[in-house]
């Protein structure tokens, strides 16, 4: 009975195949601490950004955009009368549309076009704060009509990116020696850190820092902005 004989040590080493991986892949993990640590920082703002500019409605389209871009030109030089340089406008918006007559009540039928509106609209960065309501105040002066989105920002970000990145770190530490020290073990090196999110300068409504600007004015408040960063940090544990 050759072929059996032959059977019995294939099947074994068939099935010590399958055995040996399965063994590896179910072994223990070593143990490990993972935490995230959370970091803000907090600065002054030295930019304004704000989106300004003009509506004009006429009766023809033409008219409409020839009296936009008349207050818009005059608009744009103020700014640049006013320090502001070229690489700190730029045309966020523009549209021509028609304005159509405002129904009675009951009516059904279709509506009819009266006139045309045209919006145009520049994104501005203002850097000298001191200067942001006068700056205001006197485009609204040469015919800008709109004024939205006003917020304050910080040019260079990266200091405090750096210190909000720094508090980040030390709170996941701090938060992986006190899970260890509750747990009774001691915490290895570190096995991996990664920064999970990273936010830019955002305003906050505190510590109020109102720019000294002319009475006449309009008045602003800068206020304080932020920036949080979060990590994620591995330990090993030492046995």
């Amino acid at each position: 009975m050759p072929t059996k004989r032959l059977l019995a040590p294939a099947l074994a080493l068939s099935l010590a195949a399958f055995a040996a991986p399965a063994l590896a892949q179910n072994g223990p993990d070593r143990p490990q601490i993972n935490v995230s640590g959370n970091g803000e920082a907090f600065g002054t703002p030295d930019m304004a950004v704000v989106t300004l500019g003009v509506s004009e409605q006429a009766k023809s389209a033409q008219e409409a955009l020839r009296a936009n871009s008349e207050a818009m030109t005059k608009v744009t030089q103020a700014l640049k009368d006013q320090g502001i340089a070229n690489r700190d406008l730029q045309t966020s918006g523009f549209s021509i549309q028609p304005v159509y007559e405002q129904p009675r009540p009951g009516e059904t039928s279709e509506r009819k076009i009266v006139g045309y509106r045209v919006d145009n609209l520049l994104t501005v960065r203002i850097r000298d704060l001191e200067s942001a309501g006068a700056t205001l105040d006197k485009v609204v002066e040469l015919g800008s009509n709109r004024i939205q989105n006003l917020s304050f920002t910080i040019d260079d970000p990266k200091p405090l990116e750096e210190e909000a990145r720094k508090k980040a770190v030390e709170d996941a530490r701090a938060r992986a020696e006190q899970l260890a020290e509750a747990a009774g073990i001691t915490l290895g090196p570190i096995q991996s850190i990664s920064e999970q999110s990273y936010g830019r300068p955002q305003p906050k409504m505190m510590a109020m820092a109102r720019a000294q600007m002319d009475e006449a004015a309009v008045p602003l408040e800068g206020g304080e902005v932020s920036v949080e960063v979060q990590v994620n940090m591995v330990w090993g544990i030492e046995e």
